[in-house]
């Protein structure tokens, strides 16, 4: 009895383990019958325990399809049987993705992020009119927010108003606005009441907490 143990060690590997090691020894049985007619029953029995052990993607399109591409995978793709939707491509499965581009610049002011100039061009390519001008301000709030994030100082608007025109190339020029930025203890209150508790509720929150952990006599 002892010399017919086996070891996990000595198992063949498992190519999809979620399915467990039963499942597998199921397909090396339909790989192994002779007739095709044979290897279809036993396929369709094996989809059909497939769905019961991930009920869970039953409501996932296409979902006998999933079921029968893993049939495969998981035979190698060294079996012969009848898919309703034909045999997947071994090469196309196993294919890696292609590395996703990360970007690679450096912007001058990294304060205000990578994304800043992407909000700048998109404002150059609008026409002229009250919403471009009401973006533009929109992006020189931005910025001073993003500026008061980095240096917890105040910051003048004309600081700001000369990195946009730098980051535009010249394309937006608010240096002669009579216009002001928003202040900047609205900006910082407002990241304040967004960002979590302020300190006063928090005490409060402490003192409630001690209060209801007292003993009542």
């Amino acid at each position: 009895m002892i010399d017919d143990l086996e070891y996990n060690t000595e198992r063949e590997h498992l190519i999809i383990p979620e399915y467990g090691r039963h499942l597998q020894k199921m397909i090396n049985y339909a790989k192994s019958r002779e007739t095709k007619e044979e290897r279809n029953k036993v396929a369709k029995a094996i989809i059909s325990v497939m769905g019961n052990l991930q009920p869970h993607l039953r409501d996932v399109p296409d979902f006998q399809h999933k079921l029968w591409d893993q049939l495969f995978i998981m035979a190698d793709f060294d079996i012969d049987v009848d898919s309703p939707y034909g045999e997947p491509s071994k090469e196309e499965i196993q294919a890696r993705p292609e590395p996703l581009k990360y970007p690679q610049n450096h912007p001058k002011y990294r304060f205000y992020g990578n994304n800043i100039k992407t909000m700048i061009d998109v404002a150059v390519s609008w026409e002229e009119g009250e919403l471009k001008e009401a973006l533009k301000y929109t992006i020189a709030n931005h910025m001073k927010k993003c500026f008061l994030n980095w240096n917890k100082d105040t910051v003048e608007d004309a600081v700001i108003f000369d990195h946009l025109y730098e980051l535009s190339d010249g394309k937006i020029n608010l240096k002669n606005s009579d216009e002001d930025l928003s202040d900047s203890s609205s900006l910082m209150r407002a990241k304040s009441k967004y960002g979590g508790k302020s300190n006063s509720n928090k005490k409060n929150n402490n003192k409630k907490k001690y209060s209801n952990n007292r003993k009542r006599y």
